[in-house]
């Protein structure tokens, strides 16, 4: 398993390597000027000209990226052009309500794709239909769709959840959880689609294997053929499915965080993006590829943890 991981890592170095030089070099190549961003509207030439050389604008670019590389390396990202902030704290503080929108978002997809994707795969006849058109309906309606319909139901009619708004959860558990409840459920249900559909589909396809059969002629009983042979043999593609879920709601949640006023790294990056704040731009989208990038190995070292054929492959010589 450590060698299976090892393999993994380079690859997933190199990704990260070429995207920060991708990002680098796109930013520049807009034709923008943090100077001018940083100084205003009404700032003489001379001032931009400071200021692009109190940035080290002015810099060689292998100067420029090496020392952008430095800073995040060291944790000084350096300050917001437009608010005077550390980006340190935009950052950290905008992930961490990112994080705990997507980890509950991700609990509720996987629970009810779970329960829904096995009760998909052993009904039938008109129960399986409707169920299935359950599941097309959660992954095909829009998260801004849905998001709209949970504050018109939750909030306007019932008045049970707030509109929006962000509560940490540290402070006032019982507050953030109603403050979270409607973005993660927004959130997740396409995700729960899609692992539904596909946990029955895999089901189903290991249901036709000649074990089952097997099994079924000893007499096992459903129940235990099920939950012990059955649903063990179907999940671990449903592992990778669920890695790139995980990505989607990542990047889904930009929609989501803006419906529900949730301040996390979607906010963030959509305001920096219209103040045109180039160096939070830059560490954000940098920061996004390594956490795709973790999430994939993830999947795939869960993915290796339940299938050993997975990880006794080895790469051709």
């Amino acid at each position: 398993m450590l060698r299976y991981a090892l393999r993994r890592i380079p690859s997933g170095l190199l990704i990260l390597a070429v995207a920060s030089v991708v990002i680098f070099l796109l930013l520049r190549a807009t034709g923008g000027d943090p100077a001018a961003v940083k100084a205003g509207p009404d700032a003489s030439p001379e001032t931009i000209a400071a200021i692009r050389t109190s940035l080290g604008l002015d810099l060689p670019l292998p100067v420029q990226y090496f020392r952008w590389l430095t800073g995040l390396f060291t944790g000084d990202l350096g300050y917001s052009l437009v608010t005077g902030a550390p980006l340190a704290s935009l950052i950290g503080n905008g992930l961490q309500a990112t994080f705990v929108l997507t980890f509950a978002a991700s609990l509720l997809s996987v629970g009810i794709g779970l329960v829904l994707g096995i009760v998909i795969a052993v009904s039938s006849g008109t129960g399986r239909s409707v169920l299935d058109g359950v599941a097309s309906m959660m992954l095909a309606v829009p998260t801004y769709v849905s998001g709209v319909l949970l504050i018109l139901v939750l909030s306007v009619t019932f008045n049970v959840l707030p509109v929006g708004g962000y509560r940490p959860l540290l402070d006032d558990p019982q507050i953030g959880v109603q403050y979270l409840a409607m973005p993660a459920i927004c959130l997740a249900l396409p995700a729960a689609g899609v692992l539904a559909r596909f946990l029955a589909t895999s089901m189903r396809q290991v249901m036709d294997e000649d074990f089952v059969r097997t099994g079924m002629a000893k007499g096992l009983g459903r129940g235990r053929l099920l939950l012990r042979h059955i649903l063990p043999n179907a999940l671990p593609p449903v592992f990778t499915v669920l890695g790139i879920q995980v990505g989607q709601m990542l990047g889904g949640a930009i929609v989501v965080e803006a419906i529900f006023a949730w301040p996390g790294i979607g906010s963030v990056l959509a305001n920096a993006t219209l103040a045109r704040d180039y160096f939070l731009i830059q560490d954000l989208l940098l920061i996004a590829v390594a956490v795709f990038i973790v999430i994939q190995i993830v999947t795939d070292l869960a993915h290796a943890a339940l299938d050993s054929r997975v990880r006794l492959e080895q790469p051709s010589s």
